[in-house]
């Protein structure tokens, strides 16, 4: 998520910011969701995509690898069906590193869940696999860096396995966020879909450590007023509360998030998109950023807003 090499001042900024706009969110019929559902393979995936073995899940490297073929299990576990083009999206591109650029070979994996009420529409929901691997010997496991946002997309799909959603929706873990958002830029370059049967990109990242500031932001709706009213009715679950901006040009350096992740390549060519993702912390892009560091109920309560969020984009859309 965002640049490698943002600043420590400008991430400091960052941490100190508290601003945002707050509305009276209501209830909804999901509310009793998180009460009754079964977080164990939620925390599995994170704790699996964040462990040592899968050294810091560098785009091309063995840990990468490995993740990519736990995600491809997963997903074939769950009976996502492969997306037209196949599950796998293999690309070649040019990304940056700390010694300068270089050549990355990086796989997107991608499923499709079919819709029930617009079936010729989608959904496409992102969440990056990859991380920065391994520096000067130490391990940079990204749990919340995205580890998180991999497992609230797995989880959204389980969930839609066991209630269609009302869109056609493609799952789709990118490669090579990290690399200058190669995996993203190479998707809508080459779409598995056509890009004007997409109504929309929700990409996850980092979805775990809302413990920050309490909040699970919402970047996009500056540029997307319309999804606004949509989301501001969902309400609070546990300590964690939707928020809204990160996305205006008051939002200067790192705290603008339109350009900071995956869903700014769908961006760049006119898809509404949004951006669902916490704040900085003190574990951001250091090796300090461990499955131990997550706090399950304010990533679960992260993962239901995700959730609920997608439901209700889904209803609304195309009426």
């Amino acid at each position: 998520m965002r640049p490698v090499f943002a600043s420590l001042t400008a991430i400091a900024a960052a941490l100190t910011l508290a601003a945002c706009e707050t509305t009276t969110p209501v209830a909804s019929e999901a509310a009793t969701v998180a009460a009754t559902a079964d977080y164990s393979q939620l925390m599995d995936d994170l704790r699996i995509l964040s462990a040592d073995d899968m050294q810091g899940r560098d785009t091309g490297s063995e840990g990468g690898a490995r993740a990519r073929e736990y995600i491809v299990g997963r997903l074939e576990a769950l009976g996502v069906q492969p997306s037209p083009m196949g599950r796998l999206q293999p690309w070649e591109m040019q990304g940056r590193t700390r010694e300068g650029t270089k050549t990355f070979n990086g796989t997107n994996i991608i499923g499709v869940i079919p819709g029930t009420r617009v079936s010729d529409k989608y959904i496409v929901v992102t969440a990056h696999y990859d991380h920065v691997g391994v520096n000067n010997g130490q391990i940079y496991n990204g749990a919340d860096d995205n580890a998180s946002g991999v497992a609230t997309m797995l989880e959204l799909a389980k969930r839609l396995k066991a209630a269609p959603p009302e869109h056609s929706v493609l799952i789709v873990a990118l490669d090579g966020e990290e690399r200058s958002l190669l995996g993203a830029k190479h998707f809508v370059e080459a779409p598995p879909v056509p890009l004007s049967s997409i109504s929309m990109n929700l990409n996850f990242d980092m979805t775990a450590r809302a413990d920050s500031d309490g909040k699970l932001w919402v970047t996009g709706t500056y540029q997307h007023p319309y999804f606004r009213p949509v989301l501001e009715r969902i309400a609070p679950r546990g300590t964690v509360s939707l928020a809204f901006g990160k996305d205006t040009p008051e939002d200067k350096g790192a705290d603008n998030w339109v350009e900071a992740s995956d869903h700014a390549a769908f961006h760049r060519v006119g898809l509404p998109f949004l951006y669902f993702g916490v704040n900085y912390h003190a574990d951001y892009h250091r090796p300090t950023d461990d499955f131990e560091k997550v706090v399950p109920a304010t990533f679960q309560s992260s993962t239901e807003l995700a959730i609920e969020g997608f439901r209700a984009l889904d209803a609304w859309l195309d009426q």
